[in-house]
């Protein structure tokens, strides 16, 4: 081994700093219960009669365009915990 390899081989730190903070995992714990309120309220409510197709429940507000937007509203919260320095 000559003196150059054995310079190199001192000078190599190892940074053993974690990669994600603190504020990091509450984001990412944030935009895990935003998606999973997203789910909630997409999964529906049985219907009482089986024989019957209640096209209001079915197709309401909630489901349709509130649930839809809170899941990607979570994923997004996800991306800016993983970005975030």
């Amino acid at each position: 081994m000559s003196k150059k390899e054995t310079k190199n081989a001192t000078q190599s730190v190892v940074d053993h700093t974690p990669l994600f903070g603190k504020t990091n995992f509450l984001l990412m714990l944030a935009g895990a219960v935003v998606i999973a309120a997203g789910m909630l309220l997409m999964a529906g409510g049985k219907s009482p009669d089986p024989n019957s197709f209640d096209y209001k429940q079915v197709y309401s507000t909630t489901r349709v365009t509130v649930a839809p937007i809170l899941i990607l509203l979570g994923f997004v919260i996800e991306v800016y915990a993983i970005f975030k320095k």
